[in-house]
């Protein structure tokens, strides 16, 4: 489970998504280095060249039935800020015969109308119309979509001869690069603005394979698929989130690198669907605690808290309590480096694991599988709702190949502490690597054996736990939050 974000004025504005991607045709722009020097004259010859392509895109939506569904992952992502800005909320199930209009930004990327945009812009559109900076309008078509990437690809009708951009190398941007936004804030028209790229591989929990360019370009509702060029011309980002206490740009901007998106779009445009590599296993963050308390050095990795029966990587050998530090050669910084290498790795294939298991290094191949929605089903089973708010606490189970690696006997029960909140009601009595072995008085094995000890504790304020900490039995007194 995750980590839930503390409470406060912070609120997360959700307005773009994932990026751009290849299959241009004709004559483009150049594709060249990104350079951090900005020009004398500034934008206005580069901003001269690219806009043309920049387009706006007004949709339509009907809806005969207030069908309820399930929260897509944009929506979980802004849950999980807490109290969103009315005017950033998503919208509730519509009425019947409701139509619903919305406005977003997006790209050609091709002479013959191919245009790049995230899916929450054009997601149930029953009508599209595209608006060129000329003054030109068309109706555009669902090529296909994403929404685990939150991107899109839309064609114009009957259009030829158009202008069109092309992707940079998103992987040669260094903090520090100038970078130019164009998009439609508010529904204005063509707007440009400028910055710099603050951070690389922003993780904002929006999505399993979250990779952000964060900038400080300023970014607004209505810029939602609109693209990020480089000095050079090329569009290294696709402009997508923010972060603000006020619903506006605060200089806290994310888009999704260009490279990440380009290997997506073509596949939308072969296909209009994106097939994923598929490992089968659970992960957690790999932290310093667990590390020193496995005998490792650093905490770098995915530690594997459970294999999933018949995956890949059952079939491989891997096993719970393995830390995998490396796909293919490419080395694991943070947990959520795992799932966009395995995505990459077409069905069918072999991938070659680095693995530490039992204090040594052992290298194993598996043959990955197709990623389907019902595979995912098993990770998000094993968060139980509304347990990380209560206790500000990370839990996993305590598997016996896990139980061995922290020293403790491998018929051990309990639920590890995997992560605590430094802002959560717990920060000064748990710590990563603790064993909950009991609450209230009950006995806990699963996390969901928590959940329950909790939610009966609520009314109390507080809730005795028996730990097992560096093997030794300690009794907290855990602080139950109210909400």
């Amino acid at each position: 489970m995750s980590l839930p974000t503390p409470r406060s004025s912070l609120k997360a504005v959700l307005i773009a998504s994932t990026l751009l991607a290849g299959g241009a045709v004709g004559t483009a722009l150049p594709v060249a280095p990104a350079h951090a020097e900005v020009p004398m004259q500034g934008y206005a010859d580069l901003v001269a060249r690219v806009s043309p392509a920049v387009v706006f895109i007004e949709v339509s939506a009907k809806s005969q039935e207030p069908a309820p569904r399930a929260a897509s992952p944009l929506e979980e992502f802004l849950r999980r800020f807490g109290e969103i800005d009315p005017q950033f909320r998503m919208p509730a199930p519509p009425e019947r015969d409701r139509v619903m209009h919305g406005l977003g930004s997006g790209f050609l990327i091709s002479q013959d109308g191919v245009i790049v945009t995230n899916n929450h812009v054009v997601e149930n559109a029953t009508d599209m119309t595209v608006k060129l900076e000329d003054g030109r309008e068309f109706k555009a078509e669902m090529v296909g979509a994403d929404p685990m990437t939150d991107i899109a690809v839309i064609r114009l009708r009957d259009a030829s001869d158009l202008p069109f951009v092309e992707f940079g190398d998103s992987d040669r941007l260094r903090v520090g690069d100038a970078v130019v936004a164009v998009g439609n804030p508010f529904g204005l028209g063509g707007t440009v603005t400028s910055g710099i790229v603050s951070a690389m591989g922003r993780n904002i929990n929006s999505g399993p394979y979250d990779d952000y360019i964060q900038t400080d370009a300023a970014i607004n509702r209505g810029n939602s698929g609109g693209p990020l060029f480089d000095t050079s011309g090329t569009v290294v980002g696709m402009n997508t989130a923010i972060f603000s206490p006020t619903g506006g740009s605060v200089g806290i901007g994310f888009s999704i690198p260009a490279n990440t998106v380009r290997d997506v779009v073509a596949q939308l445009q072969e296909t209009g669907s994106v097939s994923r590599g598929w490992l089968g296993v659970t992960i957690q963050p790999l932290t310093p605690e667990i590390a020193q308390a496995m005998g490792l050095e650093g905490s770098r990795g995915a530690l594997v808290a459970e294999v999933q029966p018949d995956s890949p990587a059952e079939a491989g050998g891997v096993e719970s309590g393995d830390v995998i530090t490396a796909v293919n050669g490419q080395e694991i910084g943070e947990r959520s480096s795992l799932p966009r290498l395995i995505a990459a790795i077409p069905n069918g294939e072999e991938a070659r694991l680095t693995v530490q298991r039992d204090g040594r290094e052992r290298e194993m191949t598996v043959t990955i599988g197709e990623l389907s929605a019902d595979r995912l089903e098993p990770a998000a089973a094993a968060a139980p709702e509304g347990l990380g708010a209560p206790l500000g606490l990370e839990v996993q189970p305590l598997e016996p190949a896990l139980a061995r690696q922290l020293g403790l006997p491998e018929d051990a029960s309990g639920v590890v502490v995997t992560a605590v909140d430094p802002a959560g009601p717990n920060a000064d009595r748990l710590a990563p690597g603790d064993v909950i072995e009991e609450a209230g008085g009950r006995a806990i094995a699963t996390p969901r054996d928590l959940a329950s000890a909790v939610a009966e504790a609520r009314g109390r304020g507080v809730l005795l736990l028996k730990v097992l900490r560096q093997g030794n039995p300690v009794y907290v007194g855990a602080e139950v939050a109210a909400s």
